[in-house]
């Protein structure tokens, strides 16, 4: 059961998505008080955190999980990766990543986005140092120099708290982020995902599949129940198309744009289109304000490493609130925007310069990237630093992804 709501707390979380709720319970045993406020309940079929997505989840972001008590809630609904193949349609190049020749259990894992969410909340329930309000609309953010205040609107009841520091982990429009006047760059790719699963007549064996097209990448991941998920990148045009059609002819354009690696796909499920841009905060921190997750950098899926990134911001600042006599004072959140620069800045700009390298069409483009994944496959140290990709590009590696508590 949570906590009582407080009218004062040292950090309120606006947003209980995947990453919101992670920074709950790292900070759950810190002594610091914590509110954690959710518009939509997390079992509702209009909860935008826990659709029909999956989440990609590298070995980082494993152990973080397992340090916060939340793997053995997520362990059944892992599908492990246990190998990655990359080709470029209509060219010879491909490469192959093995988890086996890495020493590794595993690449990764893939967890349908609902089991994530639940993973999260049941493990928050069971928490009775951290205070929830869900659901609850924030309203109204008022930022100073000495605090912050929040209005809340929960079932037509007006409520206010007060917090040395607010977290925005409310999403790429985050309200939290406007009150604070920190801008954001979009960057919008022209394409649409298509997310759906697949059943086929060969089940799953942990292969990932990243096939680049000249639409956008297609994705085939494993899931842990045999079937897969497909993130199809399309044209909006094309996207819309692909959803009007009936089962059978989707069927037939994806398995006659994928090929038949997987086997025959006999069962495809409901179809999903989500727009991608790349959206990125002009600065991490505000005056009594700090972001994290989808609020400071969205991505493009290409990578799979979006959510990564985000949970790496939400365990770091975790350890530094933890550590803070005043955990919104000017210094502390400097800190915290200053040793997740790096890492930030290589895990954007590695997303990016995927999508834009195949998806540039000048002669001779294709035949560098083929070039590339070959010497990429008979390369065994750019293999290894690819299998460690969920570790972080650079900076301090916050405590829990080593396995140990904030505080």
């Amino acid at each position: 059961m949570s906590a009582p709501l407080p009218t004062r707390v040292d950090v309120a979380i606006v947003g209980g998505g995947m990453v919101g709720a992670s920074l709950a319970l790292a900070l759950g045993g810190s002594g610091k008080r914590v509110v954690l406020i959710e518009a939509v309940a997390p079992g509702a079929a209009g909860q935008p955190s826990f659709d029909d997505r999956t989440t990609a989840l590298g070995n980082g972001s494993r152990r973080v999980f397992e340090t916060l008590g939340v793997w053995p809630h997520l362990a059944a609904h892992a599908g492990a990766v246990l190998e990655i193949r990359v080709s470029d349609a209509g060219h010879p190049g491909a490469a192959r990543l093995s988890a086996a020749e890495q020493g590794l259990e595993a690449l990764g894992y893939v967890v349908p986005n609902r089991q994530l969410g639940a993973a999260l909340w049941k493990q928050l329930a069971a928490h009775s140092a951290i205070a929830i309000r869900n659901p609850a609309q924030v309203s109204e953010v008022r930022l100073a120099a000495d605090g912050a205040q929040l209005t809340l609107d929960a079932g037509g009841q007006r409520e206010s708290i007060a917090a040395q520091v607010v977290v925005a982990a409310d999403g790429a429009h985050s309200l939290v982020r406007a009150a604070a006047g920190i801008g954001a760059e979009i960057v919008d790719y022209d394409q649409v995902a298509v997310v759906v699963h697949v059943a086929t007549d060969r089940a799953a064996a942990g292969i990932a599949y990243e096939r680049f097209t000249a639409t956008g990448p297609l994705a085939v991941l494993p899931l842990a129940d045999g079937h897969y998920t497909v993130v199809w990148t399309l044209a909006p045009e094309r996207a819309r198309q692909v959803c009007a059609l009936g089962d059978a002819q989707f069927i037939d354009e994806l398995q006659r744009g994928f090929g038949w690696r997987i086997g025959r796909i006999h069962r495809a499920g409901a179809r999903a289109a989500y727009p991608l841009q790349l959206s990125r905060a002009e600065t991490m921190v505000g005056q009594r304000a700090v972001l994290v997750g989808n609020a400071a950098q969205s991505l493009h899926p290409v990578a799979g490493q979006g959510f990564n990134l985000g949970l790496r911001d939400a365990a770091l600042l975790a350890e530094i609130l933890a550590a803070a006599p005043d955990p919104g004072a000017p210094a502390v959140l400097e800190s915290y925007e200053l040793r997740r620069a790096a890492d930030r800045r290589g895990m954007i700009g590695f997303t990016d310069g995927l999508v834009r390298l195949f998806a540039n069409d000048r002669p001779g483009a294709a035949l560098a990237r083929n070039v590339g994944l070959v010497f990429f496959d008979m390369a065994p140290g750019a293999k290894r630093a690819l299998s460690r990709l969920s570790w972080g590009f650079g900076g301090d590696a916050p405590r829990l992804l080593r396995g140990l508590p904030v505080s």
